[in-house]
């Protein structure tokens, strides 16, 4: 009698097992990962609409172009580095390349 107890018991688990393999043949994805993705396509969209607007780095102070020259005028032998080290000095924060595009463009006008 135990016999067909086991046997049944055997092809029990081997329905239940094949049943479980079927299931997730059938799941191309995992829930998880649809959930997982969901997630990180709303914290996208939400980093996207917290950003700034206008995109690169900030605008360089209108100020600053009048200084530049002024100081390139009255110093002729500057050259390109020196006002922006005077610009430092001064406690104006700016990157060197700003006082260098500023002469260029003044030289080309």
């Amino acid at each position: 009698m135990p016999a067909p107890h086991c046997c049944a018991l055997s092809r029990g688990a081997e329905r239940c097992v094949r049943h479980r393999l079927l299931r997730r043949m059938r799941l191309l994805v995992r829930p998880a990962t649809v959930l997982r993705r969901h997630r990180d396509l709303f914290a996208r969209r939400h980093a996207a609409q917290s950003r700034r607007k206008c995109g690169g780095r900030p605008r360089t102070i209108h100020s600053i172009r009048p200084l530049v020259l002024r100081l390139a005028k009255e110093n002729p032998g500057w050259g390109f580095r020196r006002p922006h080290g005077e610009l430092l000095v001064l406690g104006v924060k700016a990157a060197a390349s700003t006082g260098w595009d500023i002469l260029r463009e003044s030289l080309a006008t």
